[in-house]
């Protein structure tokens, strides 16, 4: 994503974030119980969640996948919900959110079995989806994070193993090697690529 903009110096909590409408469609993150404005994504990054979001649909029901569409609940100082790029509900996921009038996966629902998120440039962007998001991730127990960084032109696949994630670097033409997606046949080039053309 984008550089986040901070837009409140009030502290909410989970239910006055939940209740929050500015009367505008901008999207928020909830950051220790600061709202954090999430601006438009570049081109490239656009061009990579999609692909990849048509990649799954080859492994998973439509159903199941959600682009920038599903809020999470995680885990911080203060009240924190987070919007990733791209994630893949379990089918007890997908359940819990059915009748709900918000599309947000609360701390007592079954967690995604994948999130994706897309770096954008400045070391900001990168310290929040490699060093926050991914501890983040890790105590909701989500199987697998991926971390996509058109910059480095590598991708990180972060795996649920024993309580905590083991990560896996795959760049060129290494094949990206998942547990979740054991079939999954693109490799980091390959997707660096179809974001350029």
């Amino acid at each position: 994503m984008n550089q986040s903009i901070s837009t409140t110096s009030k502290r909410l909590t989970f239910e006055e974030f939940l209740a929050y409408d500015d009367g505008t469609d901008t999207r928020y993150e909830l950051v220790d119980g600061e709202l954090v404005e999430m601006p438009t994504e570049s081109h490239e990054n656009c061009q990579i969640a999609k692909l990849l979001m048509f990649e799954l649909a080859k492994y998973f029901a439509i159903a199941l996948l959600n682009l920038k569409d599903v809020e999470i609940e995680v885990s911080g100082r203060g009240a924190k919900v987070r919007l990733p790029d791209l994630l893949v509900l379990s089918e007890e996921g997908y359940a819990a959110l059915q009748g709900k009038t918000r599309n947000i996966i609360t701390r007592d629902m079954p967690p995604p079995i994948l999130i994706i998120e897309v770096v954008s440039p400045g070391d900001e962007n990168r310290t929040r989806d490699y060093r926050y998001k991914r501890t983040e991730y890790a105590a909701r127990g989500i199987a697998e994070y991926w971390i996509v960084d058109p910059q480095e032109r590598r991708i990180t696949v972060c795996q649920w193993v024993e309580g905590q994630y083991e990560d896996k670097v795959f760049a060129g033409e290494n094949r990206i090697e998942s547990t979740v997606i054991p079939a999954f046949a693109l490799a980091a080039e390959q997707i660096f690529a179809f974001a350029q053309n």
